[in-house]
């Protein structure tokens, strides 16, 4: 089909469409809503996300620069352009996110008896306090460097802390160059100081970060010299690790080895200093390490914003969003072995097992809201136990530390179950976890793969086969979100429980797909990308097209993470023109304009940002009013269609497709948590009339509260 052609009219930049979701989150650390403690935690998400933003994207932009490549964006700028427009539209962005931390910090944390001090404020109990522990616990693993023709300038490590320092040898007269790194790992940011030594005895916290310990005792570091000038300094370096495309036993050391140099890091793409630091230092540091004007940022206040997060764990409940506590799923109340295992036989009469249940209907588990631990950890940890279960097979792309379906998958190995795990290695910013797991699966006996050379396995996916009756029924979850039992409480994410035979059989051929040993071309139902899904998505696009051109009621909604494919893009907005209504609801990035005049006008953009990040990826077709519904792990991205490995599942069950669409639509209500994105890309704030708020996360709370919610839909 023709369209509108992809320009920077019809495209917005991908990269300042980033900066804007960040922008939303911050935004959530503004308002006066907002609980203190939650402020911070929003403060540090954006500090955290902008400094992946840099090591990957601004990097890769760098290196485009610097090496040559004038290949332009979708929207027409040149790499160097999208720097320049990168930096120029983050500066506001930066010194709001400086000035409301600072305030934060300097009067709102105190009016609820909460004190980040500077060492000048300490009294003097703290203070001798603060200088013993100095010299106990800090001062023992400092290294000071010189920096002088004998001593080149030292290589300054990714996103470390460091305290830069100008010493001056009395007796000769002679002025030297410092760097001191702060301790990240061993030592907390904050150091905590006894509630005897508070002057006030309603204080629920007093803490001092720990380069303030550190400056104002440098004496001890440099005994017989004075400390002329010191300040505090962040580099930030190019951390995305390029592979090839190599074999499955090299991807692991050649991984290790990237690992390895993604710790020091690659070129410099940002130094962040504190916003006064002397001429001589910031010259001394710029021309050490090679820094251009462009990418200094002086930063007011607190460097590495992305440790508050450490203060979220202070236990002060009144200070924080009400705890939530997911339940378990109805059907799922009465299958829960774990907790059977500790009652005593005369209670177990009700317990049926969860393949019972699964056999009797289809389950969508929607968390946080349901309990990832009782129902997609259970149906592992079952099938781990259960003697009919012959086999297991699982997709892991980003697991919990401490995960329950790692020691299942050991155990079923252990009990001579075939298992499988594909471990995703390059999930980035997880490979070295990942390593880890691989290398324990594979010592307990599991048949551990990587995947399909030259792309990335992101589907979210587990298999059980089991036997029943001398034959052998397949049982699956198919997941939008990771198999992580700390993510789940704080993504929102959907799964489906299932053992439909034709969706069983097509996961099968995936499997084998993924382990190398099929090149599945065609699939019953399930989309799955890089083989399907790009067209079976653009075939619901364009059968709502039909519909629309014949006079029948046409409809499109789609949840998703973000939408930046150039091509699903275009044929939304001939949709759009053909007359189909578009609700999308995207809670990050989205490079198309809606609502433009002779272009999107049937299109609208909802996005929201909550307490739970809104990670859950649904997609709705009318279908001339029999509904389709899909879920499953893809954005609609390049990446996501055509380089990695995808499954998108068809919602079959009528009361899950009408629990879904109560969702939808229940998204798209004025909710005081959404944003709704103009015809210039801008994003303006939901404003609710009478003032009255309404959050749609805490509605969904209410609404998995009670089962006969559910059932009222």
């Amino acid at each position: 089909m023709n369209g509108p052609k992809i320009n920077n009219d019809t495209y917005i930049n991908r990269e300042l469409s980033w900066i804007d979701f960040n922008k939303r989150v911050l935004e959530l650390a503004i308002e006066e809503e907002t609980p203190l403690l939650e402020k911070i935690k929003f403060s540090s998400i954006f500090s955290n996300n902008l400094d992946e933003f840099f090591m990957v994207r601004v990097a890769s932009l760098k290196s485009q620069v610097e090496g040559g490549i004038s290949k332009r964006s979708q929207d027409g700028k040149s790499p160097e352009e999208q720097l320049i427009e990168i930096r120029s539209y983050l500066d506001p962005i930066l010194k709001t996110q400086q000035h409301k931390t600072k305030k934060f910090i300097e009067e709102d944390f105190k009016k609820d008896n909460i004190f980040i001090l500077e060492y000048e404020e300490l009294n003097q109990r703290q203070k001798v306090w603060i200088d013993n522990y100095f010299t106990t616990a800090i001062f023992p693993i400092l290294t000071p460097l010189a920096v002088d023709p004998s001593h080149p300038f030292p290589f300054i490590s990714n996103l470390s802390l460091n305290l830069a320092g100008i010493i001056v040898d009395s007796e000769l007269n002679k002025e030297q160059f410092t760097r001191i790194k702060i301790p990240g790992e061993s030592i907390s940011r904050f150091i905590s100081i006894p509630v005897e030594l508070h002057d006030n005895a309603s204080t629920e916290y007093t803490g001092i970060a720990i380069e303030q310990i550190i400056a104002n005792n440098l004496s001890m570091l440099f005994p017989g010299m004075d400390v002329k000038e010191y300040s505090f300094f962040r580099v930030t370096r190019d951390a995305d690790l390029e592979l090839r495309d190599i074999e499955a036993d090299d991807l692991m050391s050649a991984l290790e080895e990237g690992l390895r140099k993604r710790r020091k890091g690659g070129e410099v793409v940002r130094l962040e200093v504190s916003k006064n630091t002397p001429k001589v230092i910031l010259d001394l540091l710029q021309e050490g390490m090679n820094i251009e004007k462009e990418n200094l940022y002086q930063i007011e206040g607190l460097l590495a914003l992305d440790e508050l997060i450490e203060l979220t764990t202070l236990n002060l409940p009144k200070l924080k969003f009400k705890k939530h506590q997911g339940i378990t799923h109805n059907s799922l109340k009465n299958s829960q072995l774990r907790e059977q295992e500790e009652l005593d036989t005369r209670n177990k009469s009700n317990y049926q097992s969860i393949f019972s249940i699964i056999r009797r209907n289809d389950l969508l588990v929607h968390h946080p809201y349901n309990l990832f631990s009782t129902s997609v950890e259970e149906f592992i940890y079952q099938a781990a136990e259960d003697k009919q279960v012959m086999g297991i097979k699982m997709t892991l792309y980003r697991i919990s530390k401490d995960s329950l379906i790692i020691d299942a998958l050991i155990r079923a190995a252990e009990k001579g179950k075939q298992v499988m795990a594909l471990v995703e290695l390059k999930a980035r910013f997880d490979e070295d976890n990942n390593i880890q797991w691989a290398k324990q699966l594979e010592q307990a006996g599991v048949h551990v793969v990587y995947g399909v050379i030259g792309l990335k396995t992101h589907t979210k996916i587990a298999l059980i086969i089991r036997k029943e009756k001398n034959r052998l029924r397949t049982y699956f979850h198919i997941g939008t979100g990771n198999y992580n039992s700390k993510t789940s409480k704080t993504y929102t994410d959907f799964g489906l429980l299932s053992c439909q035979p034709e969706l069983g059989q097509d996961l099968i051929e995936l499997f084998n797909y993924l382990t190398g040993f099929a090149k599945q071309q065609s699939y019953r139902k399930l989309l799955v990308a890089p083989v399907t899904l790009r067209s079976g998505i653009e075939k619901l696009i364009k059968r709502e097209i039909n519909y629309a051109k014949n006079g029948l009621p046409a409809k499109i909604i789609a949840k998703m993470n973000s939408l930046v494919d150039p091509e699903i893009i275009k044929l939304l907005y001939i949709a759009s023109q053909a007359g189909v209504k578009i609700e999308l609801i995207i809670r990050g990035m989205c490079c198309l304009y809606p609502q433009k005049k002779d272009l999107s006008e049937n299109i609208k953009v909802t996005s929201i940002i909550g307490r739970f990040l809104e990670h859950s990826r649904i997609f709705w077709f009318n279908n001339d009013g029999d509904a389709e519904v899909f879920i499953g792990s893809a954005d609609w991205m390049r990446r996501n269609l055509d380089r990695r490995v995808e499954a998108v599942t068809p919602i079959e069950d009528n009361q899950i497709k009408k629990e879904i669409k109560y969702l939808l639509d229940s998204y798209l209500e004025a909710n005081t948590d959404c944003w709704k994105m103009q015809s210039d890309g801008s994003y303006i704030k939901n404003q609710i009339l009478n003032d009255k708020k309404k959050y749609i996360q805490e509605k969904i709370i209410k609404l998995y509260t009670k089962d006969e919610n559910l059932k009222n839909i």
